[in-house]
């Protein structure tokens, strides 16, 4: 069975202008994602050409100035961009998102002359990034990461292994932290890689449980040379770098999972609605009304939350509580509504035959990327009473 056309959110958007975005983002979505969404993920295919579009319509670099081919918009109207992707199909929202995180290096801590060079293509030239923190033995505790930068001449030679990297070997171009000094967090600086920098391969995509649509795989860096006008920010900033990136990113996460959280939904009222059990829609029964309401309940509590955040963000004020306060909070309740959902649908639910059980499978993941939801606790914790002592 295809996936059911995404209900319209009632919207409250700054402007008339983005308004037009999002009905041009719905458009995009109807047309062009959803109805090949569950046999795309099914066969695994990555759908660049989606982002092709996307790019084209200038929708993949909305938060970033104008100048060098961004939107100008507001984060608060650029994650509501990416929950009208995700709920289409995950593959594309998250995809949107993680080129977003990888383009913002540049964009906050680029110099004049490397975001007028290479901004346009990242911003609307059809050009596609990842985001290379994460290695094999440093997941959450990033700063411990080994990837190595060795100066030579005007040129860093960069080698190790980067893991869990979305887009990895379809990418064009990857943010890229490696260790330039000593230990910790202050010997890590960031370098933008070129997709086809010789010496830089990557290993066959990892086998998911979902979000099979987009590839995650490990980078391998063997003596990739590249000049020092590649390098972004001053020498030993990385880390710093990456950490004001991840505010942005579980942002886009949490939007992501409130996408995916409102098609789960949308399933499960539209299968309510027809099914009949009794001589009457199971809608009637007031044990799986109450399931429904505390299902939408969830979503709008999400993203009134990831909403908020953003507004804080967009005033320029500190939000790093509030984002991760959305990113624990919606990717819970994508969870929770995803697992419920397939419980409206009770056995049906359990086939490949309704969308149901794949975003059960993928909002698992978005508990886990950028940053577990462990980790989200032990940041909103450090914000409310210290870091902890040793």
């Amino acid at each position: 069975m295809s996936d059911p056309a995404p209900q319209p959110v009632d919207r409250q958007l700054p402007t008339d202008e983005a308004r037009e975005l999002i009905s041009l983002v719905r458009d995009i979505a109807r047309h062009e994602i959803a109805p090949k969404a569950s046999v795309e993920e099914d066969a695994g295919r990555f759908p660049r050409e989606v982002f092709t579009l996307l790019s084209n319509s200038g929708l993949l670099g909305l938060p970033y100035d104008a100048e060098h081919g961004g939107g100008d918009q507001p984060y608060e109207v650029y994650l509501q961009v990416l929950e009208e992707l995700a709920t289409a199909r995950l593959t594309v929202g998250l995809g949107a998102s993680v080129h977003t995180l990888a383009s913002y290096a540049l964009a906050a801590h680029g110099s004049k002359e490397q975001r007028a060079e290479f901004l346009p293509g990242m911003l609307g030239g059809g050009q596609l990034g990842a985001y290379a923190l994460s290695e094999p033995s440093s997941g959450s505790d990033a700063a411990s990461l080994r990837t190595r930068a060795v100066r030579d001449g005007d040129d860093w030679v960069i080698t190790g292994t980067k893991a869990w990297i979305t887009h990895g070997g379809v990418a064009d171009f990857y943010t890229v932290m490696a260790r330039t000094g000593g230990e910790g967090a202050r010997g890590i600086t960031a370098f933008l890689v070129p997709g086809d920098a010789e010496g830089l391969t990557a290993a066959p995509p990892e086998k998911k449980m979902g979000l099979k649509g987009s590839p995650t795989a490990q980078l391998h860096l063997d003596g990739v040379r590249v000049p020092d006008a590649r390098r972004v920010g001053e020498e030993g900033q990385g880390f710093a770098i990456a950490l004001s990136a991840l505010d942005g990113g579980r942002l886009g996460i949490a939007a992501c999972a409130v996408g995916v959280a409102q098609a789960a939904l949308d399933q499960a009222v539209a299968y309510a609605a027809q099914r009949r059990q009794f001589g009457r829609p199971v809608a009637d029964f007031q044990g799986l009304r109450f399931l429904l309401a505390d299902m939408a309940t969830r979503i709008e509590a999400g993203r009134a939350l990831y909403l908020s955040a953003a507004r804080l963000r967009d005033a320029g004020r500190p939000f790093t509580k509030q984002a991760a306060m959305a990113k624990l909070h919606c990717t819970d309740a994508a969870m929770s509504v995803t697992v419920d959902a397939v419980q409206v649908l009770g056995g049906s639910g359990y086939t490949a035959d309704f969308p149901a059980e794949r975003y059960l499978r993928e909002a698992k993941v978005l508990q886990i990327v950028e940053g577990t939801n462990q980790i989200q606790r032990m940041v909103i914790a450090r914000q409310l009473v210290g870091p902890e002592t040793r």
